[in-house]
């Protein structure tokens, strides 16, 4: 029996003579829901991170990553709790890379992550809210918050000579919050907005809604809504009827999903969505290229940077628990430090095991700022000819 026991504890020792530490990482998304044509890639993201990290044989003296995923619909608070206090109870995963979508995020945080003590880093909740909830640390973003795309949002509008549009927004924190943020900026540089007009998702038809935009008129209507919900259906009912061909699209909307739906229908539309450029992104694109998935993918990128920093956090720490690694998340996410790149998770955690600091750049340029939150910038796109086109990046 003693024999067994040494032989077992020989096992579970690295050559340095500490125990290996295994990681489950929650993957918190809407695999169902308004945004479900997003789900896929995001998840391949966090994916990739972990089993580079697992790879590298390097993570917390060899510890293995296991991703348990939670499907909290991104539109269903209540469903939303439910899934993360799955996680966070009874799969006792160490940290979570959601949620998605912005109300959802914040029900799933207020109720069960702060209270639990666990580790929320969201790649694509971008509530302005968010922001400056009382999180006592425990919740990062990968995307920039929306009061950022509102004004990202009024330039592009305004360099295009566009001087009034109606406003449509999903009816949510996500879409109200975008909403107010983009009147703000619209307002300052002379714009004009006609209607700002809220629409509930998951409806068969939208004519009422649609009516009331167009008799409020506008050069061109600012969809602030979800590509697989109400902000497609706000986009059919306005092409079929006549009333709007111009369209311009927030993050929400932005995916090869909506050219998909409408082809060339788009021609004259635009939009915008969170989206680094440089080494970094063109580092991911090739990873997710080899993994066989799009790394271009709206938030696939800000996903793989949420799993990577608490995979690095963790290491920093030298300890899973949420409550202790999250003071090192600011600390691996910026400078100073050796910039580290996707693909190099096996270096930055040989560095930071030897107490050396790294500046986690990413595949989506991570600078972290203020509560937690990406810096961000964002990838300008048109749909000519009906394709999805990178236009520049601000």
């Amino acid at each position: 029996m003693n024999r067994l026991l040494i032989a077992t504890a020989a096992i579970a020792l690295t050559a340095g003579g500490a125990l290996a530490q295994d990681v489950r990482l929650g993957v918190s998304l809407g695999f169902t829901g308004p945004l479900e044509s997003m789900a896929p890639s995001m998840l391949k993201g966090a994916e990739l991170a972990a089993k580079e990290a697992s790879g590298s044989g390097k993570l917390l003296d060899g510890g293995k990553v296991t991703i348990v995923q939670a499907d909290n619909t991104c539109a269903d608070a209540a469903a939303s709790v439910t899934a993360v206090e799955r996680l966070v109870t009874s799969e006792k995963v160490n940290g979570i890379v959601g949620g998605m979508c912005s109300g959802e995020t914040i029900a799933s945080l207020e109720r069960v992550a702060v209270p639990n003590g666990m580790v929320m880093i969201a790649p694509s909740a971008t509530s302005p809210a968010l922001s400056t909830i009382e999180d006592q640390g425990f919740f990062f973003r990968t995307a920039p918050s929306d009061a950022r795309q509102g004004e990202v949002m009024a330039d592009i509008i305004t360099e295009r000579g566009i001087k009034n549009v109606a406003v449509t927004f999903t009816n949510n924190d996500y879409g109200k919050g975008l909403a107010d943020s983009f009147a703000a900026s619209f307002a300052k540089k002379g714009g004009t907005i006609t209607i700002t007009a809220p629409h509930d998702d998951g409806k068969a038809d939208y004519s009422a809604e649609v009516a009331a935009l167009a008799a409020a008129g506008g050069e061109a209507l600012v969809v602030a809504g979800y590509v697989d919900q109400g902000g497609s259906g706000i986009v059919r009912g306005a092409l079929d009827s006549g009333a709007f061909n111009t369209f311009v699209f927030t993050d929400g909307m932005v995916t090869q999903a909506l050219v998909d739906k409408f082809g060339t229908e788009l021609e004259h539309s635009f939009g915008q969505n969170p989206s680094a450029e440089g080494e970094g992104r063109d580092a991911f694109i090739g990873l997710a290229r080899d993994a066989g998935f799009e790394g271009s993918d709206a938030f696939a990128a800000e996903s793989y940077d949420a799993a990577a920093l608490i995979l690095l956090a963790m290491q920093a720490a030298k300890s899973t628990d949420p409550r202790v690694y999250k003071d090192k998340v600011m600390d691996v996410a910026n400078a100073p430090g050796e910039k580290i790149m996707p693909g190099q998770l096996d270096r930055a955690l040989e560095l930071v095991a030897a107490g050396t600091d790294i500046d986690y750049v990413g595949a989506s340029a991570v600078e972290l700022v203020g509560p937690g939150e990406s810096a961000g910038s964002y990838r300008e796109v048109e749909f000519k000819g009906g394709t999805l086109t990178p236009v520049r990046t601000r």
